[in-house]
């Protein structure tokens, strides 16, 4: 069974890219987990992660703070973490790609 995917009118393209459309981002790109299916949302979210620049950042909304998560992309680069909000409904984290010292 699949499940529909809110496409967030006001989301940016996501940071970094290198399509040649000559697009420039002035906003961390949003990423709603809370819309992705649970069996896919770290892949996602690492998907996401993999595709903005050192010193690039992008919010995730999640229903919970998303500390597991966070722990697992620490492991793959190091990071910035800024809670925007913290729930109850949904939290709002920016996370930021550090750039290499």
């Amino acid at each position: 069974m699949s499940q529909p995917v809110d496409i967030l009118p006001t989301a940016p393209e996501p940071a970094g890219h290198t399509c040649g459309c000559g697009g420039h981002d002035e906003a961390d790109p949003v990423l709603d987990v809370r819309t992705i299916p649970h069996a896919i949302r770290h892949a996602a979210v690492f998907g996401a992660f993999d595709a903005i620049a050192p010193g690039a950042a992008f919010v995730i909304v999640a229903p919970h703070a998303p500390r597991p998560l966070l722990a697992q992309l620490a492991e793959r680069a190091p990071i910035d973490v800024e809670y925007l909000v913290e729930g109850p409904e949904a939290w709002r984290v920016r996370i930021t790609r550090r750039t290499p010292a």
